[in-house]
């Protein structure tokens, strides 16, 4: 199946300065190595797309869209309580990272490219009224509510497997029993943002759709193999009908933020078998995206081993 793989001058915009672990040079760094690999040969290069207002508006609040227009002339504050910066032009770069994405998602949904990596994408930490984890919209989020709203698909199932819990996807979505969240990430008793307790599986009508794996610091590929079953039994009991896959780089070991020691070969892994649970349920709709990772090398790599598994 076709490949669809984003990169892009727009879509590297999106970050907050040279030197900052998410800086503007990761999606370099990834490219580099995709080239090396010959990667970017067997996939279909697609460009960045910006995302309009009314689609960030099915996710965010627009008091909080506004409010980063406004930062995002100025250049200054924060757009959260301290971990997110504005500066010129990060309205358009979030919007990009988010434009990305749904562009996979139409392309996904159509069949014209049933799976799509997204590299600087997959930014779960983002509310629907504000900035959190240098995450200023959130892609994901957007993809979700843009899949019920445009494409009639409402069964979906989204995986994490980069360190931090993806607290902004699963708040937004604890008690919306047709999403399917399995988060696989370390324990936030060590690491921000302190949530994703095996505890909280979902609220309401949605108690039991959502699986939270916490792991402990210096958990290795041995242990991410003993619980990986799990998030596949979750998932193809869900029935979805397109799967997100947040594929964070942070999880690997030698990241300057976490603590986790997973090898790439762990999201080759992670990404291989869920690309079958696509064939087997959703058509083969799966898109991935490169979340976090703070290591160039380690993103570089492990972003990689997930496109090689797509492309297998």
């Amino acid at each position: 199946m076709t490949l669809r793989l984003y990169y892009g001058d727009a879509l590297a915009r999106y970050g907050f300065g040279d030197g900052h672990p998410f800086g503007p040079d990761r999606l370099g760094a990834f490219w580099k190595e995709c080239v090396a690999r010959g990667l970017d040969r067997r996939a279909q290069i697609a460009a960045p797309v910006q995302a309009s207002e009314t689609d960030l508006l099915r996710f965010h609040t627009r008091d909080y869209v506004e409010r980063v227009k406004r930062q995002s002339l100025s250049g200054e504050g924060f757009l959260d309580y301290g971990d997110t910066t504005a500066y010129p032009g990060v309205y358009e770069a979030a919007a990009t990272v988010v434009g990305s994405t749904l562009d996979a998602v139409a392309h996904s949904v159509s069949g014209a490219a049933p799976r799509a990596f997204v590299p600087i994408a997959g930014l779960h930490h983002a509310r629907r009224e504000m900035a959190s984890g240098f995450c200023v919209f959130n892609d994901i989020g957007c993809a979700i509510e843009t899949l019920r709203a445009v494409h009639g698909v409402h069964r979906i199932a989204y995986v994490d497997i980069d360190a931090h819990h993806g607290d902004g996807v699963y708040y937004a979505f604890a008690d919306d029993p047709e999403l399917i969240i399995a988060d696989l990430h370390e324990d936030g008793r060590f690491l921000y943002p302190g949530t994703g307790d095996a505890s909280e599986a979902g609220s309401g009508a949605a108690l039991g759709t959502k699986l939270n794996i916490p792991m402990p610091p210096g958990a290795n590929d041995a242990a991410f193999l003993r619980v990986w079953p799990r998030v596949e039994e979750f998932v193809r009991a869900g029935r979805p009908e397109i799967i997100l896959l947040q594929a964070g780089a942070d999880s690997i070991g030698g990241d300057p933020l976490t603590h986790l020691q997973y090898t790439p070969a762990a999201h080759a892994h992670a990404t291989r078998r869920l690309r079958v649970l696509a064939d087997e349920l959703c058509g083969g709709r799966i898109i991935a995206t490169g979340g976090g990772g703070y290591s160039r090398a380690n993103l570089a790599a492990a972003w990689c081993a997930v496109v090689e598994a797509l492309l297998d």
